[in-house]
């Protein structure tokens, strides 16, 4: 098999646990490689996650920028106008950052929830993605992807629940979860 390079969307999706993480270790194999990766956290940003610390050490290499305020109400009239308001901050930067030909990867993280709670138009995540330079890799995370979205992805992984500690009273592990 000759070796062909090209950009693909990847999504990973689904109920179980994994999806962030996933991305993250592309992420990391992609900046062994010498490439440049992006991951723009939509919802996450009152909490302090390891991957901040971790990523740091890649300086420019591998930039992970957190574009929420954490926990998200949704629903009519709960949702609020400000989480709206970054979120469409954040993909003005998403889109700015997939159009600009500066990243070899950008994760897309947690946007399948900004997109399920109505709080993005679906449909300009396509028309973005559709328009991106040939060898940009996307990788778009969150339960719930649009099918729009898993139409015109080359990969889609589910991650699927089948044990969890917390059934079991475990509460989130720090290196683990978080």
């Amino acid at each position: 098999m000759s070796e062909s390079r090209q950009g693909l969307i990847l999504i990973n999706t689904g109920p179980g646990k994994g999806k962030t993480t996933a991305a993250l270790g592309v992420g990391l194999r992609a900046v062994g490689l010498g490439m440049r990766v992006l991951m723009l956290q939509f919802l996450k940003g009152s909490w302090h996650y390891g991957e901040l610390d971790g990523v740091a050490a890649f300086g420019e290499n591998f930039v992970l920028k957190q574009l929420g305020r954490g926990f998200v109400k949704i629903g009519g009239a709960e949702t609020d106008p400000e989480d709206i308001r970054m979120v469409e901050a954040a993909w003005d930067e998403a889109r700015a950052a997939i159009l600009s030909g500066d990243w070899d990867i950008v994760i897309l993280d947690e946007i399948n929830y900004a997109i399920s709670y109505g709080m993005l138009d679906p449909a300009r995540v396509v028309e973005t993605l559709l328009a991106r330079p040939d060898m940009l890799h996307v990788i778009l995370t969150g339960r719930n992807a649009h099918p729009s979205l898993v139409e015109i992805a080359d990969t889609v992984t589910e991650m699927r629940e089948v044990k969890h500690a917390y059934q079991k009273g475990i509460l989130a592990q720090r290196g683990i979860e978080y």
